[in-house]
């Protein structure tokens, strides 16, 4: 059986879009992590940390949701 595993990326809304995604289709996300949460040797930029880096949510059989926010330097 195939199945697709879509991957998005938000422009600082993705929390907020996973929120109603999660209400939607109902379950619990697999893993939440925040910038913040993971260790860098480099300096965050302010507001960065709260961003998602990565979440992911069961939305089907087999099939997971995932994404995270584009980081400001990333951006454009």
């Amino acid at each position: 059986m195939t199945t697709v595993n879509p991957y998005l990326s938000f422009n600082d809304n993705c929390e907020e879009a996973f929120n109603f995604y999660k209400s939607v289709f109902g379950g619990e996300f697999i893993q939440m992590v925040r910038f913040k949460d993971v260790p860098s040797e480099q300096a965050m930029p302010e507001g960065e940390g709260d961003k998602i880096m990565h979440v992911s949510l069961p939305i089907g059989q087999g099939t997971i949701l995932m994404a995270s926010d584009t980081p400001e330097a990333s951006e454009r």
